[in-house]
């Protein structure tokens, strides 16, 4: 354990400064327990890949980036720390050629603070990333590891914690074999397109990414499609393949973008859009993305694009994809097939929470939103079926409410 107190910084767009005493990095998880037992007020702390407050606490924030544990792979399942980034895991499991069934946009986040939070990637027929985890093990508010698999009374409550229930030291995660994917990018859509055509093109492939800024640009077009093949590239009504790589956000350099132009590669070297040694995204930004139930996904379409004289002056790109349903009680994806609206917005913090609000007053009824990111409402609670149950959750696991903190008391109360 450190001698002397760390900075707890930023963070990683410096969208927020935490506010805590101190930040620890344990080596084992018998640190961990002795975290828990000695303060009285802490929280765990991933890869910072967050917008606000939601890893905060006026105690210590723990960072478990330096436990001293590699993975263990034993038959399909793999054990990972908890603090260990998505891009090292993923390079592990291919050199024993295995992997994971989806991955999100960036590999530098967490698996703990992913699998948290209900961070996703995209697929019809593919859950979130924490639709992957078979067992978790968390050091309680009693300072106790709890130990949950799959199937067990408490664990789909546990799962898509959002840090509330403990920290979680190691997830288990289903593996398959290893498999190739082709990345095409397909530009020129039109709105009149990719709202007609738009579940045909979400399910085209493996995995799709439709990026817009929801106003028609000067070629009269609003986006393109980012295409992730298990065998050839789709073909995407009125739209032409890209001819030579492409960023996400117009204009911006694709060297930090994952190999385009269909070339086949290992999965975890195409499913996400950044490689793990660039920054990702833009840097300086902000983020929100809301999870509309698929059903409703053109009534969503119409909902965003009505404001978009209002959302394109504070907005880098929008990025739009599916996630299949799951039954973990947080999860965004709760239930039902989801179409997911992500919003990588400018660095202009009062302009973005000024629309925040209007723009989820016009969006579908039953829309939740992404845990890590910025929205507006303070009673989420009603879009998830199991929300008194997760409070129930929380009160057997922290009775003392040390993972408590100022987020959780705004959000779930």
């Amino acid at each position: 354990m450190p001698s002397l107190p760390e900075a707890c910084g930023s963070t990683w767009a410096r969208s927020y400064d935490y506010t805590a005493r101190e930040l620890v990095r344990p080596r084992s998880v018998g640190d961990v327990r002795d975290l828990v037992l000695r303060e009285p007020r802490l929280r765990a702390l991933g890869s910072r890949h967050s917008f606000t407050d939601l890893a905060d606490t006026p105690g210590v924030l723990v960072s478990l980036d330096r436990l001293e544990e590699s993975p263990v792979l034993a038959g399909d399942i793999v054990r990972v720390p908890g603090g260990m980034r998505y891009g090292e895991l993923t390079a592990w499991l291919q050199e024993r050629g295995r992997a994971l069934p989806n991955l999100a946009s960036l590999p530098h986040i967490s698996v703990a603070g992913a699998v948290a939070t209900g961070t996703h990637g995209s697929g019809v027929r593919n859950g979130s990333l924490a639709t992957s985890v078979t067992a978790l093990e968390i050091v309680d508010g009693r300072g106790e590891l709890v130990r949950l698999e799959a199937g067990s009374p408490d664990f789909a409550g546990a799962v898509v914690g959002i840090g509330a229930l403990g920290i979680v030291t190691h997830l288990e995660l289903l593996t398959s074999a290893t498999y190739q994917i082709a990345q095409t990018v397909h530009e020129g859509l039109t709105y009149a397109d990719l709202r007609e055509h738009l579940t045909d093109i979400l399910g085209a492939v493996y995995s799709v990414s439709i990026f817009t800024r929801w106003s028609d640009e000067p070629d009269g077009s609003v986006g393109r499609v980012w295409a992730k093949s298990l065998s050839t590239a789709p073909e995407i009504p009125g739209t032409v393949l890209a001819s030579r790589p492409r960023h996400v956000v117009p204009g911006l350099d694709p060297a930090p973008c994952t190999e385009q132009l269909g070339a086949p590669g290992p999965w975890h070297e195409r499913l996400p859009h950044f490689r793990l040694d660039f920054q990702p995204s833009v840097g300086a930004e902000l983020q929100s993305e809301y999870l509309v139930p698929l059903e409703r996904a053109q009534e969503a379409l119409d909902a965003v694009r009505s404001l978009a004289d209002r959302i394109r002056p504070l907005l880098q790109v929008s990025e739009i994809r599916a996630v299949a349903a799951d039954d973990l009680w947080l999860s965004p994806a709760y239930g039902t097939d989801v179409l997911a609206l992500h919003f990588t917005w400018n660095a202009d913090p009062t302009g973005v929470r000024e629309l925040l609000p209007d723009l989820e007053q016009r969006l579908p009824a039953g829309t939740r939103p992404h845990w890590g990111k910025l929205f507006a409402t303070t009673a989420p609670g009603a879009d998830f079926p199991r929300w008194e149950d997760f409070k129930d959750l929380v009160r057997r696991f922290d009775p003392d409410r040390r993972f408590w903190n100022a987020w959780l008391d705004r959000v779930v109360g």
